[in-house]
Formats: C-alpha cells, structure tokens, sequence
C-alpha cells in the first residue's frame, strides 16, 4: 500500500488545476485570433497593397477610329509618298521595321569615308568588313597591282558635299539601297621613285560616285555592305 505525504498531494491538485485551466483557454476561439502566417501569401498580399508603383501597363488595344501609329512617317518625310523611292524604302522597312533612311544615310557617309581612306592606304582587313566578296576581290586587286609596282596613295578626305538616296528595292530577302556621293577628296598616286603619277597632291577634286548597299534581311547581323560602286 502506497503513501502520500503532504507534498506529494499538494502538487497533484496543483497540476490539475493549471491542465484545466489551459483546457478551458486553448480549446475556445474568441473570433480575435490572429491568423496563421504564411509567408507566400504574405508576399502577395505585400505586393498587391502597394499598388500603381508596381503595376505593369500592356500595350492596349486600339480603339475603333484610333488613327493606328504611322511606321512610315521618317520614309515619306525623307522621300515623295507614292512614288517608286518611297515604295521602295516602304518595302525595306517592312522586311526591317528597325530601317529608317536618314540613320541610314548617316551610316553609309561614315562607311564612305572608311572605305575610300582603306582603299587608299591598302587596308584590306578595314575592307573586307565593308565590302561584299566581290567589291573586295576587285578593290584587293587593285591593291596588289599597285603594291606590285610599289606605288602609293597619298590620300586626304575632305568631306561629304551630298549623300542622296536614288533608288531602294527588296531582292528576296536583301534590301539594296543606291545613292549618289559627291565628296571633296585630295589624293596622289606617287610611283617607286616619289614622283607623282596621277591625281594633285596640292588640290581638292571633287569625285562623284554612285554605291550601293545591300543587307540581308533575315540575318541577325544589322551590317550593310558595299555591294556595287561606279563613277559618274
């Protein structure tokens, strides 16, 4: 048989008490219970009452009557609507919508300017990332021979008087675009022995030429190159 003393009963009604007391509270919800947390929701809801700062606008649709946005307006204002230049430009920017014609001209000045300055002190590798297989086959030919009689070119690039788009067309998938060049350029051919050969070393010619560019389209490489050149 088993005794209690004192002690020992004291702390059995003691622990009784407090389980029932706990009971009483745990088991019963006032409605005032905070909700259980959870940190993706969480987030959202975050996100969601900061409002505008973080909204993300798409483009919309447009609406009946809308004039739509016109992609041609830098073409027609560059060249006379309806006619065959500005089909032409219309054309290429369809195949490209990236191609707008005064960018265009600014880029084939520089590309001008490069070439003519490569050709004359014999830059094939300047070359042959502006020119197409055969313009630098028939530039790189000149070059040797020249190179053969130990001839040089003394060249000095003035400027560019006019750059003016004369024709544009799509090929399949190749935008060719023309234009004629009239540039100031003072350049001398001297031969072995220094004496001058051709051009004037002392005055600017005016030089005329007529060059056209192609790039492919469908290629992810946004470069053009010269693929035609002639004199006027």
């Amino acid at each position: 048989m088993a005794f209690f003393d004192f002690g020992t009963i004291f702390f059995l009604v003691a622990a009784v008490v407090i389980f029932l007391q706990l009971r009483n509270v745990l088991g019963r919800r006032t409605g005032n219970e905070r909700k259980p947390f959870d940190p993706y929701t969480a987030s959202r809801t975050k996100e969601a009452a900061q409002g505008p700062d973080n909204v993300v606008s798409l483009p919309r649709k447009r609406a009946a009557g809308e004039p739509p946005v016109e992609v041609y307006a830098g073409i027609d204002a560059f060249a006379k609507p309806d006619g065959d230049l500005n089909k032409g430009l219309r054309a290429i920017k369809d195949a490209d919508a990236s191609f707008e014609p005064k960018t265009f001209v600014d880029g084939a000045k520089m590309a001008y300017e490069m070439i003519v300055m490569a050709y004359a002190d014999g830059d094939r590798k300047t070359l042959k990332n502006l020119l197409s297989r055969e313009v630098y086959d028939g530039f790189v030919a000149a070059i040797t021979e020249r190179e053969s009689k130990s001839e040089k070119v003394q060249s000095s690039f003035v400027g560019i008087d006019k750059a003016d788009i004369v024709s544009a067309e799509m090929k399949g998938g190749e935008a060719h675009v023309t234009l004629r060049i009239v540039s100031e350029l003072i350049s001398a051919t001297r031969d072995k022995a220094g004496a001058v050969i051709d051009g004037d070393p002392e005055t600017v010619a005016e030089v005329k030429d007529v060059w056209t560019f192609s790039r492919d389209t469908r290629s992810r490489d946004p470069n053009w190159k010269l693929v035609a050149t002639e004199e006027e």
